[in-house]
């Protein structure tokens, strides 16, 4: 496994675990380079901070005091860990550099990235690319939300892989020197105010995955999100747009249900497998990534084809008395969910509901075209009601969970219906993750 060599930094301090931290941890003491580690968990329950303190590092756990910065001079902190926080703002004060692992695993590559961000669509998009380059006999590996973290790949990374990476904001913020050959920018809309604060971080920290770009590399971006238009304009990559309106011509695009690439036909939208007009973003910007690995058009058709997406993201579950189950766990934020009730034109039966992060659901209900039953839960369930209340819309139960919101949604459901669990909420009130919120709806649909 690759280590880091010629590193300018000469003590790190690794701030919070889990598989990010980890990774980054693995990695430094493999390197031999002098870190220690600071995570929240006391060390009784932290079996990680046990076995790297068993290796002799220097481990404080439990608590983040201050005396933790002392000599150190790179901070590689868990992504999840807000700049507010009172460690990572005092190691800003001090002129320390806070980086995330993905900047760690930029010092170990040694062929092409590929690097996706946006608000949604991420996981769907890198999944997508991944597979079109796997067919296309280029061996890629893949980093993100699922698999491993960018540190692990890119340490089995050899003969030049093409390495895809999906990134968050959360990532993104804490970049210096990365790098992506190929960006892509998905969308830009409103998420994780909450780490964020302001709209404006948020924009700016999805930027830096093209800030240090050349004019050597590629950015492709959505035309038709009106914040990216304006925001890329100080990226010094080539840039490539692509649009699903209909009114815009350039680039990659869609007209009249057919997909074109600078004037070229690829292919009609009713043959591509992946449901949803949403999905035609990650579509549209997964082509281009091919096209530049100069992967065939019958390649590249063959695989849109056959792939039907990924476990969480407007998953099909099974069909059950007519009536047509999909898992879209993974839609967090009100305008994922407007996305997946977007991709039907059947009657619709919603279950939305979750952590309680201080939006207003009125958007939400204004996009119920065709959602004829809503079953309402957990944290927000509440605030939800009201947006119903006030947008005129009564066809809403409130119960506590999933198991009763996917009972209540069946039982006002019929043949010919969609049972759609997309939440738009996190899922933090109840599950420590989305994937665990999902595996639950999916146990309660087998017993249905």
């Amino acid at each position: 496994m690759k280590t880091l060599q010629q590193f300018p930094y000469q003590q790190v301090l690794v701030l919070g675990l889990a598989r990010s931290g980890e990774a980054a941890a693995q990695l430094l003491y493999d390197s031999h380079i002098p870190f220690k580690i600071n995570d929240i968990t006391p060390f009784e329950e932290n079996k990680i901070a046990q076995h790297f303190e068993s290796l002799g590092v220097e481990v404080i756990t439990g608590r983040h005091p201050l005396f933790v910065l002392e000599g150190v001079d790179l901070v590689v902190k868990n992504p999840g860990i807000p700049y507010k926080h009172e460690l990572v703002n005092e190691a800003v004060k001090r002129d320390i550099t806070v980086v995330t692992e993905v900047e760690l695993a930029y010092y170990l590559v040694d062929g092409p990235i590929v690097a996706i961000t946006g608000s949604n669509g991420k996981t769907t998009t890198t999944t997508l690319v991944h597979e079109l380059l796997r067919a296309g006999n280029l061996n890629p590996l893949i980093a993100g939300n699922i698999g491993k973290v960018a540190t692990q790949v890119v340490r089995e990374q050899s003969n030049g892989q093409p390495v895809v990476m999906e990134l968050s904001s959360f990532q993104l913020k804490a970049v210096e020197q990365f790098k992506p050959d190929i960006a892509v920018l998905l969308n830009i809309t409103e998420a994780h105010l909450d780490y964020h604060e302001t709209m404006e971080d948020y924009v700016q920290s999805k930027l830096r995955i093209t800030e240090n770009q050349t004019d050597d590399d590629l950015l492709i971006y959505n035309h038709d999100d009106s914040v990216l238009t304006k925001s890329i304009q100080t990226s010094h990559a080539k840039s490539f747009p692509f649009s699903v309106s209909g009114s815009y011509k350039e680039g990659i695009y869609v007209d009249n249900g057919m997909i074109y690439n600078q004037g070229e036909f690829i292919i009609d939208t009713k043959d591509i497998s992946l449901p949803g007009d949403h999905n035609l973003e990650n579509v549209l910007s997964s082509i281009v990534v091919a096209m530049e690995f100069n992967i065939p058009n019958e390649t590249i058709i063959r695989v849109l084809k056959s792939f039907t997406g990924v476990k969480h993201r407007l998953q099909f579950v099974e069909q059950v008395y007519g009536r047509k189950i999909y898992n879209d766990s993974k839609a967090t934020n009100i305008s994922a969910t407007i996305k997946a009730i977007n991709a039907f034109k059947e009657p619709i039966v919603l279950m939305v509901g979750g952590l309680d992060r201080g939006n207003e659901f009125d958007e939400l209900i204004q996009n119920f075209r065709n959602v004829k039953y809503c079953v309402a839960y957990g944290q927000s369930a509440k605030k939800i009601q009201e947006a119903c209340e006030r947008q005129h819309y009564n066809a809403l139960s409130m119960v506590e969970n999933v198991e009763q919101a996917t009972i209540k949604a069946y039982e006002n459901s019929h043949s010919g219906d969609v049972l759609l669990f997309s939440p738009a909420c996190a899922s933090w009130d109840q599950f420590k993750s989305f994937e665990e919120r999902g595996d639950m709806f999916l146990e309660l649909v087998h017993k249905l």
